[in-house]
């Protein structure tokens, strides 16, 4: 009997026929084109890591050109008016809307994140994109800044081409929350997706073509690190990075940057706790704890990979969250049921399943998964930790799957300790219903952004960054306007004040230890 496809199923090889098969290509100077080299590399999918498609591998050569064509873009579109970036960056919001099942589709097929998620995603870089219009116009707003016998004023210009690195987790969303308000600020930009996750990145080119966007003021090239990376950092025309990855790649950025002296925007990794006290809303912690680790595959920076829970309360915790663990749909990321679907790429499937044995060589219990699901495919059943101390390396080192690690603490000052021992400090989450305690720990805890009794709830006008080791500088708001823009001042003088003069008379005698001096 023949099998009947869901209507994600026949999206996707509908997708796979007219987008995929013929391959990816650059998006440089408004054409598309092919790496200079003829390079190409392979995209898999997760699923079953069959072939996905082809895609244009990009080096110094392809940098260059896409380089000089947002330098070129760049000379009109930082006068195109405010208002008129607005228009342009709403209708990229129009079509993103219009195409969201599209989006979301090549999205669960390119990195393995369940549809679920990856529609509200696909939802989410529609309203980047809205928040940054309708900041557009004032980006270059300053303040007046009065002084004795002068006038000053400040304003903001774009701080000129800018490089855009993006990771492989919902790449779509991430994309345009760099993307946008680099836009809206008046720069243009070269894109550099991840290797991994190259799909979404062409879907956005083209949206943003068909939008009405300049041609050069957004290019797109493909390839890896190690060459279009890493000739993007070092490119002299190009006066700023805005990366989102691995916290070793930001010092590589910051290192390759340094001798054109590029400003850097970092989102690197995180170790983040949830801290849950005994007086907390126990139901409504629990429900936030599983969802911040399991969702989107646990492939998620801001995610609570670290639970510190009161003694009194561990084990009866701990055993609820395993429960709940054991009970998450593991599977096709197309099927709407699923919640948890395959880690993007074998080599970080093989990194995941590397911490169940130090795990258990640490001393630390698998109380839930820890192992494999499946024959093939990057799946790996989530997974909880319990028994587990702050100098393990499942409690230390970032891995970036549905792998929870369970400490218990006995106060408050020992839980701000375990909370801070880490090298990260990106996000922090916080369950009590104790007032003063709340706001005492928050603001004793070394992380960027932290929620107390929620998850991570974003508000745009908020900022979004992290310490340590988590990352360089904000996004958010007019927070990203520091980053792509530049501050002026202006002084203006009201024909009051005096000047020094020099020259006008006869020269004082030079003392006469100076002379002898």
């Amino acid at each position: 009997m023949t099998q009947t496809l869901s209507p994600n199923h026949e999206l996707a090889a509908q997708l796979r026929d007219s987008r995929l098969k013929a391959g990816l290509k650059h998006w440089i100077g408004g054409q598309w084109v092919d790496a200079q080299s003829g390079q190409t590399f392979e995209a898999h999918s997760p699923v079953d890591n069959s072939l996905l498609t082809t895609v244009a591998s990009g080096d110094a050569a392809d940098i260059d050109r896409a380089a000089r064509a947002a330098h070129d873009a760049f000379q009109t579109w930082k006068a195109v008016s405010g208002a008129e970036r607005r228009k342009i960056l709403h209708r990229i919001a129009d079509l993103i809307e219009k195409r969201a099942q599209e989006i979301a589709v090549l999205e669960s097929v390119d990195t393995g994140q369940a549809i679920r998620f990856m529609k509200s995603a696909a939802t989410r870089g529609a309203e980047n994109f809205r928040f940054y219009a309708d900041r557009a116009p004032g980006a270059q707003d300053g303040q007046s800044l009065p002084a004795p016998g002068f006038i000053n004023y400040t304003l903001r210009q774009p701080i000129g081409p800018v490089g855009v690195i993006t990771p492989w987790n919902t790449p779509f969303m991430l994309s345009t929350w760099k993307i946008a308000p680099a836009l809206a600020a008046g720069c243009t930009v070269v894109h550099k997706p991840a290797e991994w996750s190259p799909v979404t990145a062409t879907l956005l080119a083209e949206i943003m073509d068909e939008a009405g966007l300049p041609k050069g003021v957004h290019n797109l090239v493909h390839g890896f690190g190690e060459s279009a990376g890493k000739a993007l950092t070092e490119h002299p025309l190009i006066h700023a990075i805005a990366f989102v990855g691995e916290t070793t790649t930001g010092s590589h950025i910051m290192r390759q940057g340094a001798e054109t002296l590029k400003r850097v925007h970092f989102e690197l990794g995180g170790k983040n706790p949830v801290v849950v006290f005994d007086d907390a809303d126990l139901d409504k912690a629990l429900d936030a704890v599983v969802f911040m680790i399991y969702s989107l595959n646990g492939e998620r920076c801001t995610s609570s990979s670290r639970v510190l829970v009161q003694e009194g309360i561990y084990d009866e915790f701990t055993a609820r969250i395993a429960e709940r663990a054991r009970n998450i749909r593991v599977g096709d990321p197309l099927d709407p049921e699923t919640e948890v679907g395959p880690l993007v790429h074998p080599r970080h499937f093989d990194k995941v399943m590397g911490y169940f044995g130090k795990a258990r060589e640490e001393g630390a219990t698998i109380a839930a998964g820890g192992q494999r699901v499946g024959d093939s495919g990057n799946y790996v059943s989530p997974t909880l930790f319990t028994g587990a101390r702050n100098d393990m390396a499942i409690a230390q080192e970032e891995i970036f799957g549905p792998v929870l690690t369970a400490i218990p603490f006995t106060d408050e000052a020992e839980a701000l300790a375990l909370a801070n021992g880490v090298r990260y400090g990106l996000a922090g989450y916080l369950w009590t219903n104790d007032l003063t305690r709340a706001h005492r720990f928050a603001q004793g805890l070394e992380a960027g952004m932290i929620w107390v009794n929620s998850e991570n709830v974003r508000h745009l006008p908020t900022p979004f960054g992290g310490v340590k080791s988590s990352g360089i500088g904000r996004d958010g708001g007019d927070y990203s306007f520091e980053f792509y823009m530049e501050t002026k001042n202006i002084a203006v003088s009201l024909g009051t004040h005096k000047t020094a003069r020099l020259g006008v008379g006869q020269a004082a005698p030079i003392a006469k230890e100076t002379a002898e001096g």
